[in-house]
């Protein structure tokens, strides 16, 4: 006996009405971060003992600036996506959550946007 309507078990939507878009895209950014996760942890190994020069010239590359710009994009989603997770699980207070919620999401966005800026910055 499930206290869905039939309505909800159609549309997949649980009890805060989002369905489960958010756990897919949770799950889809988690994948994406392993091999995104395993090409930095090479690319760091590599520049272990370089210069700031030469740091900057593996970054003026198109395809490591590129997996970097993405790295850090599917990191900082998968992260607000996690705190999001944690907000509606432990706050309880709807002026609260909607504050933190807000903050999480712009934490992110800012976070991302000062990353692909410097990253910007050293590859142009």
């Amino acid at each position: 006996m499930s206290l869905e309507t039939p309505l909800h078990r159609v549309q997949g939507l649980g009890p805060a009405h989002s369905g489960v878009g958010h756990f897919w895209r949770q799950r889809v950014t988690a994948v994406a971060l392993i091999p995104l996760s395993i090409w930095l942890v090479i690319a760091v190994l590599g520049l272990v003992g370089t210069t700031e020069a030469e740091v900057a010239g593996f970054f003026q590359r198109p395809w490591n600036a590129i997996l970097m710009g993405l790295f850090v994009v599917v990191a900082c989603i998968h992260m607000s996506l996690g705190l999001q997770v944690v907000i509606d699980d432990y706050v309880h207070s709807p002026g609260q959550r909607i504050f933190l919620l807000l903050l999480n999401r712009a934490f992110a966005w800012v976070i991302a946007a000062a990353c692909l800026i410097a990253l910007l910055r050293i590859t142009i």
